[in-house]
């Protein structure tokens, strides 16, 4: 095209002389006749038309005369198409399509061709637009092929579906106990839709042993001889808990043999006959009649009589485009045959029924209905009559036209096959240009000899630019060593398959790449698919199983610890109330600083005992709707007391924040355990920013979190301070319990342990986000709330009365705890009568004797809870007030109406919940206390 170009009359044509040619029109011409891409020009308002020599194949019988004519004279059938496009182009707008359908005439006839390509504006240093560059590659056989597999994809799939709603039954066994592998609808119809898959037969249908199916079947399974069995009887539950139902049945069993010929198994065909076998009299001739059908492989049946009618079928009359009846006219028929075919026919004589030469015979027709031409296949035998002798032809048709179509066709195809050789040559050039896998051809040294368009795609590399050079100065230095030993087993004559490594990508970046190459005398062939998603898909398994791993060490750990913190509740609950009751019996004054410092002691055990529930989600929660924003506003004061002058406290909120559902205290516990935390890893000061928002998580958006697969709406709550960091092994213990990088005696190693339990009790997650001199941020996730917030009531501070002579029920299953607390109550006034479970407590509530109130521990041992106990409370004694204490149990969270003390509890916090209990009831006498 070089030669042709220069050598073209360019005076004569908008454009000019060559030198006069704007610099960017050169430019882009050279640059287009070196490519080895099917490229043209557009240049000028008339569209002058430039092209290379790839170009030539698209051209076709419009070469040389294109070169220099306006574009919608050389492709004026493709113009209302690419009009559109090179105004478009010219107003500046680069374009790309794929696999456009263009209709173009070739071989003289409009056909709807297929192309791939680009329009690319080519413009001055004043930006306008001159012209522009198309970039083009006919893709008409991929599409063509695409539709040809999508096709075949839809004819299995419509096999499958035959198979499955196939009329007659079919199921296969395995071995000797010829248990079931597999089975349709039409067998699971028959045998009532059991459960029968991967069971033996006798165990699936214990009604059938001893009728003889079975027996049959291990001799089927003994002999290798199969077995045909016609309408035989067999009783069977069609539905469970039916009545035995007599079904007749036909069926086969065909043995299945391995690659050494032993039956390994059974296929079993048939049908379940009984309709036919109950009316087989009176359908006996025209089972005679489908009998002659099915021999002759046909779908249309009849019978010829001497009177010059025929008795067909329903299917006889749509087979030949005829209004269904019983009875047809021979010369109906005839007038329909093409004259060329009824020499062939002996059967066309009105009154005459041949008594032989009736056989097979092929034939056309032309259907009344549609018009359309038939080809029809007929087979018949001449039969007399049972009771007259009278002779008659029974006979079948059926429609041969695909398979006289399929034999014109072979016989082209066996006419064209030099053409088709050709074009499968064709075909596997337009694999190498249009794959989407990279291909190369590189001699045993390493060098390059060839490459195909796929590695600029993939890799951004031009194929100038892999000509000649070691395919080995792409790769990955740590794969290097790995594929020169390939390259290696390659050099010995040995084939690589699945070879996996890294190439470096034109911007720097790598590229996970398999390959498959296999030598010959001289070069390598070998092609790439690019397995970077599966890689990176691999490495983020392995980090979710990592997270999983976690995630039940987390879960191990909080069941141990809520046990352990159980335990220790119960003990403070004893140390409290034996702490009062000593300081009531002694007026020692130097007694009240030790019996302080020990309360003390126990509210500090108590609040490590609150975080470890925490962390172990045992908490006896009080869950409620919660403002965040204001929750946080409101403890500003207690955050700022808990931090040094020299930290500044920043809270950012969005606006609409959605409510959380969460314990209160829990909540504030958790912010201060964060607060603390920052403050101590901001020696030299900085800042602690508080910031949340609303976040909506979608399938997948929390794929790389602890709790993968948290969907829909959440508030995310950021702690975030500018001190010392942690390390990656450090945040990965973080929220272990009683983990602390603290020194002895600054910190129990609970307080992340607390907030990771509030995360997951409020439904979500969290997680540290730390680099060492960075800093870190903490996130939860917290389930929104469609709840409303309550507005915190105004505190009463009326004295209420004490309820005198009050007879108390209490159940505590630890005898020194109940012992304790009972003593505290008698010297308080109370009359106290003590159950060691809710077992032992209901005869109590079942008796006579006057109760007033219940105050009961919530887990106990026994068949029931304390909240059970408080359930059947309600039943025995409407309308008794119930007190229930805990600790641990998560169930109490859930109780309504109840008044709940959490353990460990101090003496006069238990008297005034008693007597706030007992306030609503009239009738007991009242005391001033």
């Amino acid at each position: 095209m070089g030669a042709l170009m220069r050598g073209h009359d360019w005076a004569s044509t908008p454009l000019g002389p060559m030198d006069d040619w704007p610099q960017e029109l050169r430019f882009t011409v050279g640059l287009m006749l070196r490519s080895r891409q099917a490229m043209f020009i557009g240049w000028g308002p008339d569209v002058t038309f430039l092209y290379n020599d790839a170009y030539l194949d698209i051209l076709g019988a419009r070469h040389p005369q294109a070169l220099g004519r306006p574009m919608r004279e050389v492709w004026p059938d493709a113009w209302p198409v690419a009009g559109d496009f090179v105004r478009r182009v010219y107003d500046g707008e680069p374009l790309r399509h794929e696999d456009l359908r263009v209709p173009l005439e070739r071989n003289g006839a409009t056909e709807d061709c297929y192309f791939t390509f680009s329009y690319t504006p080519i413009t001055d240093e004043a930006g306008r637009v001159g012209g522009f560059l198309c970039i083009v590659a006919e893709t008409t056989s991929a599409v063509e092929r695409a539709r040809a597999e999508e096709e075949i994809r839809l004819a299995n799939e419509r096999l499958r579906a035959l198979f499955r709603q196939a009329p007659g039954f079919m199921y296969v066994w395995r071995g000797p106990d010829h248990v079931y592998e597999m089975a349709n609808d039409a067998y699971f119809d028959l045998i009532g839709r059991r459960d029968i898959i991967g069971k033996p037969a006798r165990e699936a249908l214990p009604e059938i042993v001893g009728q003889g199916f079975f027996e049959l079947a291990d001799q089927v399974y003994a002999t290798g001889e199969p077995f045909v069995g016609e309408g035989m009887p067999a009783r069977i539950a069609r539905r469970p808990g039916a009545p035995l139902e007599e079904r007749f049945v036909t069926f086969v069993f065909q043995p299945i043999r391995d690659d050494q010929g032993r039956v390994m198994g059974m296929f079993v065909q048939g049908s379940d006959v009984t309709g036919m076998k109950r009316t087989e009299e009176a359908l006996r001739e025209s089972q005679q009649r489908l009998h002659i059908a099915q021999d002759a492989g046909g779908v249309g049946t009849f019978e010829l009589r001497v009177d010059g009618m025929l008795a067909v079928s329903p299917q006889f009359c749509r087979l030949w485009g005829i209004e269904e009846r019983p009875l047809v006219r021979l010369e109906e028929l005839v007038a329909l045959i093409h004259p060329d075919d009824r020499a062939n026919l002996n059967t066309l004589r009105p009154g005459q029924v041949p008594t032989d030469g009736v056989g097979y015979v092929e034939y056309r027709i032309r259907r009344p209905d549609s018009g359309a031409e038939r080809w029809i296949a007929r087979r018949a035998q001449a039969m007399a009559g049972e009771k007259d002798g009278e002779a008659r032809i029974l006979g079948a048709c059926y429609d041969i036209t695909d398979r006289k179509c399929a034999e014109d066709a072979l016989r082209a195809l066996n006419a064209t096959l030099e053409q088709r050789v050709a074009e499968r040559t064709a075909d596997r050039d337009r694999m190498w240009r249009l794959s989407t896998d990279i291909m190369l051809v590189a001699r045993f040294d390493g060098t390059i000899t060839a490459v195909n368009p796929a590695w600029t795609t993939l890799l951004g590399w031009e194929e100038a630019e892999l000509q000649d050079v070691a395919f080995l100065d792409f790769v990955h230095p740590d794969d290097l060593a790995a594929t020169v030993a390939e390259a290696g087993r390659l050099e010995c004559g040995l084939t690589t398959l699945r070879f996996e490594n890294r190439y470096r990508h034109k911007d720097g970046s790598y590229r996970w790449i398999s390959w498959t190459a296999v030598p010959d005398d001289r070069f390598i062939h070998a092609v790439g698919r690019d397995v970077t998603a599966r890689k990176e898909s691999e490495a983020a398994l392995r980090r979710a199983e990592d997270q999983l791993r976690q995630a039940q060490k987390m879960e191990a750990v909080g069941q141990l610890t809520g046990g352990v913190a159980h335990d220790f509740n119960n003990l403070l609950q004893a140390l409290s109330s034996c702490l009062t009751m000593i300081g009531r019996r002694s007026a020692e004054p130097k007694l009240a600083p030790l019996l302080e410092a020990g309360m003390q002691a126990v509210d500090r055990g108590a609040k490590l005992v609150q975080q470890l529930m925490g962390f172990a989600r045992r908490d006896s929660l009080r869950p409620e709707p919660i403002d965040v924003r204001d929750r946080v506003l409101g403890m500003a004061g207690l955050l700022e007391r808990a931090l040094r002058a020299d930290i500044r406290l920043e809270t950012r909120f969005a606006p609409g924040l959605h409510p959380i559902e969460a314990d209160p205290t829990q909540f504030e516990l958790a912010l201060i355990n964060m607060a603390v935390n920052a403050r101590d890893a901001m020696p030299e000061g900085g800042t602690l920013s508080i910031a949340a928002e609303n976040r909506t998580l979608g399938p997948g958006d929390a794929s790389g979190l602890d709790g993968a697969g948290l969907e829909g709406e959440f508030l995310r709550l950021t702690v975030a301070d500018t001190g010392t960091g942690m390390t990656p092994e450090v945040a990965a213990k973080a929220f272990d319990p009683f983990f602390t990088t603290k020194e002895v005696g600054k910190g129990s190693g609970l307080g992340l342990a607390q907030v990771y339990g509030l995360a997951r009790q409020a439904g979500g997650t969290v997680w540290i986000e730390s680099r060492p001199g960075e800093g870190t941020r903490i996130v939860l996730l917290l389930r929104a709330t469609a709840g409303v917030p309550r507005v915190p009531a105004v505190a009463a501070d009326a004295a209420r009365p004490f309820i005198a002579g009050a007879r108390v029920l209490m159940v505590e299953d630890d005898p020194v705890v109940a012992s304790s607390v009972a003593a505290a109550l008698e010297e308080s006034g109370w009359t106290v009568l003590r159950a060691g479970s809710a077992d032992e407590a209901l005869p109590l509530l079942a008796g006579d004797e006057r109760i007033d109130l219940l105050f009961s521990d919530v887990v106990m041992p026994g068949r029931l809870s304390g909240i059970d106990l408080s359930r059947e409370a309600a039943v025995l004694r409407p309308g008794l007030p119930v007190v229930l204490t805990t600790g641990y149990s998560e169930e109490v969270a859930r109780t309504e109406g109840i008044a709940v003390l959490s353990k460990p509890y101090r003496i006069d916090t238990l008297l005034q919940t008693l007597h706030e209990a007992l306030r609503k009831i009239p009738s007991l006498p009242r005391g001033e206390g």
